[in-house]
């Protein structure tokens, strides 16, 4: 799995880690017993402070969605599930409400939002069949 950071955004960089391992469970992309990078090689990986992964992990931890074994790893917990097909369209739909309010915040109309939405999800299709990026 990998992590995308935006230093930009008012989310906490800890809370930006949660929330993708939370949604990668969701999404299936990481299953029960899957392993997580230490807390070292995604800080390193991502440039940020070891403390900000461990604070994410320690608070993974503590909800029950990962585990942690001293000289093992981190692992997926074994009681994560991945969501239902319901449940992920429902969390699609506030990130994209969301991404709405946003848009309205910026005075863009409807034509400007779906122009943005096509170059965006092409350059990501270009980027994951291994063109572009």
């Amino acid at each position: 799995m990998w992590f995308r950071i935006d230093t930009r955004s008012s989310v906490p960089i800890y809370q930006q880690i949660k929330e993708q391992v939370k949604r990668g469970i969701d999404g299936g992309l990481l299953e029960p017993g899957a392993r997580l990078p230490s807390v070292r090689e995604l800080a390193s990986r991502l440039l940020i402070n070891p403390n900000t992964v461990a604070k994410a992990y320690q608070e993974l931890e503590w909800e029950g969605v990962i585990a942690t074994s001293r000289g093992r790893g981190t692992y997926v917990s074994s009681s994560a599930r991945m969501a239902s097909r319901e449940e992920r369209m429902e969390m699609l739909k506030r990130m994209m409400e969301r991404l709405l309010e946003e848009s309205h915040h910026l005075q863009l109309g409807r034509e400007e939002m779906e122009a943005c939405f096509h170059e965006v999800l092409e350059k990501w299709e270009g980027g994951k069949n291994g063109a572009g990026d």
